[in-house]
């Protein structure tokens, strides 16, 4: 899932005709796939999607050949040319102009990690070093950005929501000054359910949304206070994350404000400097959850000289089209982003390595994260490849690039669509699949958004399950993964899993499966394929998503986000008839 970039309750069901019942899925092979490392005899696709065939292509995605796929490297190269060829085997045709590949433009900036935050803290100086204490990173596309003397100001949240009636700039200038600020929402670390949505964040606890702000309010620089439980991850993803190259679009090609100078504090630097600022870092969360809080100026100022590689470059997203045979012009959209960390061989010794006897792995292979999101829609594409009758609308399948870097591939093919977004059905999601076995329930991020729910619902009741929100809305996954930037354009999206509640172990086990992930291999060298993956959960999901988008090609709907949904103004603006 996405570093940058991680929803109300359920509205009434729409009447569904008769044509759109849900049609019989394919069926799951009972062959499992062979072991890493096996010899190996060219793999036999099945039509059905099956363990088999979705074990070799997250196997394959995820191998060390593919270097962890980081854009801009080798390992970009074999990715998008694996999926190319694996939507040539299916028969799809090129779904971007003629081509598999969209170029996506994009600038990477490499920090220098010696750059130090340099701070006069009442007179005497301070430093903050670069992965220990802080990281920061620009986004101007220059080689070298300098910050003088900037005064400190704390902003609580960096909030500027009016339908909120909040604004933690209020009665603030911080033209040229550094804002120092929470993560999350207001209300989330004092669980106050009356501010805001309390613990399920909304867009406006997103780091992206914060810096944005800040850029809009004329900032210098802006500094995040990390802690786990408001950012839903402990500070090695940051520093993992946001350490070595990092990519952007062009600035002309995204509208989005920047900073010179945006990054991160750790809980424990932040504390000390607020302490010796006169400040209690407990007490400023108490005083940033009430209303009226007002910014405090800090008596510091901060300096730095942040030195960068640049190198304008590019990457590409994978588009491939199965043409409808009725109403080719309309498409339902399956996507899922191939890109991942890297390798940070370069660096092992300092950005989170696991040792394995006298060697160091250094290859963040993101075999969940999100080789099986890729696998999915393969496996999707080649059911739809071989459906009788063949669907009536179009199939676009889209693998994006620099989802890690802030969903970039998903944003540039929004403002250049192969399909124009009033002639987009829907877009359906597949981000980390688990591999954990059967679940006895679904998960919807952002549950309680649009009609496709209730397409999705049909389906996981014909297998016995149930849908229900994330476990933990305060992580903010709607916010950090592909379709958040078909959302905010209004394009109905779904983004939904296996859940929590095992066939084999109940609740506990799954929940404790998925932390085990989230603190042991997330966005680390551990996110590895492994041959004893439980996939037959997997290939139900992929079985009930499969069905609402053989739904949705075989009928005339245009489902519509539900009337109290943020995106539903959005969808008005580009489809006025359909979303009524």
């Amino acid at each position: 899932m996405s570093r940058s970039t991680r929803l109300t309750a359920l509205a009434g069901l729409v009447v569904l005709t008769a044509c759109s019942q849900p049609s019989a899925p394919p069926s799951q092979a009972a062959t499992a796939p062979a072991p890493a490392g096996a010899p190996a005899a060219p793999h036999a696709f099945d039509a059905s999607i099956n363990a088999a065939d979705f074990g070799e292509l997250v196997s394959r995605l995820a191998s060390d050949e593919f270097e962890g796929r980081a854009p801009g490297s080798p390992g970009e190269d074999k990715s998008v040319e694996y999926i190319k060829a694996q939507f040539e085997r299916l028969g799809l045709k090129p779904g971007n102009n003629g081509s598999y590949f969209q170029t996506v433009p994009m600038v990477e900036t490499t920090a220098d990690e010696t750059t130090a935050l340099k701070l006069d803290v009442k007179g005497q100086p301070r430093e903050l070093k670069f992965g220990t204490d802080m990281v920061v990173g620009t986004r101007t596309g220059k080689s070298e950005v300098k910050v003088d003397g900037s005064d400190l100001v704390f902003v609580g949240y960096g909030v500027n929501a009016p339908e909120q009636h909040w604004n933690d700039y209020a009665g603030v200038d911080v033209k040229g000054k550094t804002v120092v600020m929470f993560v999350n929402d207001p209300g989330f670390h004092s669980q106050d359910e009356k501010l805001f949505e309390g613990k399920r964040m909304t867009y406006y606890g997103r780091w992206t949304y914060k810096f944005e702000e800040a850029a809009r309010q004329g900032a210098a620089a802006a500094l995040i206070i990390h802690d786990n439980e408001g950012a839903s991850y402990g500070w090695d993803v940051v520093k993992n994350s946001w350490s070595g190259a990092q990519f952007d679009l062009p600035a002309k090609d995204d509208p989005d404000p920047r900073l010179p100078v945006q990054g991160w504090l750790t809980g424990d630097a932040a504390r000390r400097l607020l302490a010796d600022l006169g400040q209690d870092l407990d007490k400023l969360y108490q005083a940033a959850n009430k209303p009226g809080f007002k910014a405090i100026a800090l008596p510091a100022k901060l300096s730095v000289d942040l030195k960068s590689t640049i190198s304008e470059k590019s990457s590409r997203n994978v588009v491939a089209m199965l043409p409808g045979a009725k109403r080719p012009d309309e498409a339902i959209v399956y996507m899922a982003h191939w890109d991942h960390l890297g390798n940070h061989a370069h660096e092992a010794d300092e950005h989170g390595a696991a040792s394995t006897g006298t060697e160091t792995d250094t290859i963040y292979n993101g075999a969940i994260d999100n080789a099986t999101g890729v696998a999915g829609i393969l496996e999707i594409a080649e059911a739809f490849s071989k459906q009788t009758p063949p669907p009536d609308r179009s199939l676009l399948f889209l693998a994006v690039t620099l989802e890690e870097s802030g969903l970039l591939g998903s944003k540039y093919y929004v403002a250049h669509p192969s399909v124009p977004l009033d002639k987009t059905v829907a877009v359906i999601n597949l981000d980390a699949m688990p591999v954990i076995g059967k679940a006895r329930d679904m998960t919807v991020v952002g549950y309680g958004s649009s009609q496709l729910e209730d397409i999705l619902k049909r389906f996981a009741d014909s297998q016995g399950r149930v849908l229900h929100p994330e476990a933990t809305p305060q992580d903010g996954f709607y916010f950090r993964s592909d379709h958040f930037n078909f959302a905010k354009a209004g394009v109905p999206a779904l983004y939904a899993k296996g859940g929590d509640d095992l066939i084999d172990g109940g609740t506990n086990a799954g929940r404790q499966a998925q932390m085990d992930y989230r603190d042991h291999r997330y966005h680390k060298p551990g996110d590895e394929y492994d041959a004893g993956w439980k996939m037959d959960g997997v290939v139900q999901d992929l079985e009930a998503l499969y069905g609402v988008g053989r739904d949705l090609a075989g009928n005339e709907q245009w489902p519509t986000w539900y009337e109290s949904n943020a995106f539903r103004a959005a969808q008005q603006k580009l489809r006025p008839t359909s979303a009524k």
